[in-house]
């Protein structure tokens, strides 16, 4: 598997959750998720997308590949390790281990 950042695995795993809840993610949602802006957020999208891992149409919803769900869904499960362990192990806020995590 390609090795990302933990930037671009961020961005990979917003559009994973954005997408949960219907088919493609908007980058407006993208951008709100993150707190970024939106030409910041279409950036990482191309990026994401010169490496197979979404499909970045203009003026359309951004997709995962079949790749790129994988590659999400692994970064949402490691995410979910991370906070899991700073909530329940260090007794951090949930707030701020979703943050950190």
């Amino acid at each position: 598997m390609d090795k990302l950042s933990p930037r671009m695995e961020d961005y990979l795993e917003a559009v994973y959750e954005v997408s949960l809840k219907r088919y493609g993610a908007r980058l407006t949602d993208i951008a709100a998720r993150l707190s970024v802006t939106k030409s910041t957020a279409n950036a990482a999208m191309a990026a994401l997308a010169e490496r197979r891992l979404v499909k970045n149409e203009r003026y359309a919803r951004v997709v995962l590949t079949r790749k790129g769900a994988q590659m999400a869904r692994a970064a949402a499960r490691k995410h979910e390790t991370i906070r899991d362990f700073l909530t329940e192990i260090l007794q951090i806020d949930d707030a701020t281990a979703d943050k950190d995590a």
